[in-house]
């Protein structure tokens, strides 16, 4: 049993997702930290080639592979191969996320199960793979979930994405109750609007862009999430487990006044 009060380095990480947005910005703050990093992309190798040469331009070594969180019989397999190129792991953040939406009453059941298994169930492989691995080295290690806001509070239209963030929060919970006596910590980073080319927005535009619902009053910029995932990757973090740390600018603090102030039924459309 690894004693939770060793002094934890870590020097090799693995973040899913990382071929743009929130992800890139994780691998790069990692980079920065003096760390390796496994890339994985989806559907967008020139993106995830970019994060690892921005990896490498910092002095660090970059491997990148194709993963699917939906492959769940395969997706083991290819955080396994990581894990063998990056000569072990300690750090591993679930990035991998996303949903399609849809008023609930028109949800299929296809839908339904693509949502969960891309939040849910490829979170659930990926968080074990990596989490066998730092069991078996017995030297501690980090796993986070990038989340969401909505682990929290829910979205009308987004049934199937809130259901699946609300199951990640309870898993990241109990897994740091069953794995903190090995010395590893286990966290959620929930991130409410952040400017991403997934929203169609890049990091300069949210300093621009207004958003009255938000105390900050703008979206976040996928940097600032990262700097988070940083922190609970690094040292500093050791005694920080079974969290989900909120960085929304604010916007879950809003529930009363945003329901005292709304002027139309534009909400309940999602």
């Amino acid at each position: 049993m690894t004693s939770t009060s060793s002094v934890f380095a870590p020097h090799r990480a693995i973040v899913t997702a990382s071929d743009s947005g929130i992800g890139r910005a994780t691998a790069l703050a990692l980079a920065d930290a003096g760390i390796d990093v496994g890339v994985t992309w989806h559907s967008d190798k020139e993106g995830a080639e970019e994060t690892a040469e921005g990896v490498r331009s910092r002095g660090r070594k970059a491997f990148v592979v194709q993963f699917d969180a939906t492959d769940l019989d395969g997706a083991a397999a290819v955080i396994d191969g990581l894990i063998d190129d990056l000569g072990g792991l300690d750090v591993f953040v679930n990035n991998a996320g996303g949903g399609s939406g849809g008023a609930f009453l028109d949800l299929s059941v296809e839908d339904w199960r693509a949502d969960v298994a891309l939040n849910l169930d490829g979170a659930f492989v990926g968080l074990q793979a990596a989490a066998r691995h730092m069991a078996k080295a017995d030297a501690g290690g980090r796993l986070i979930a990038v989340s969401s806001v909505h682990e929290h509070a829910p979205r009308a239209g987004s049934a199937a994405y809130v259901a699946a963030k609300h199951g990640l929060g309870g898993l990241i919970k109990t897994m740091a109750l069953e794995l903190g006596a090995q010395g590893i910590t286990v966290n959620a980073v929930a991130p409410g609007e952040i400017a991403t080319p997934l929203n169609d927005m890049t990091s300069e535009e949210a300093e621009q862009t207004r958003r009255p619902g938000i105390p900050l009053a703008r979206p976040g910029r996928a940097e600032e999430i990262a700097g988070v995932v940083a922190f609970l990757a690094s040292p500093a973090a050791s005694y920080v487990s079974g969290a989900s740390w909120v960085v929304d600018g604010g916007m879950l603090l809003m529930g009363p006044q945003a329901g005292s102030h709304l002027e139309s039924d534009d909400w309940r459309r999602g």
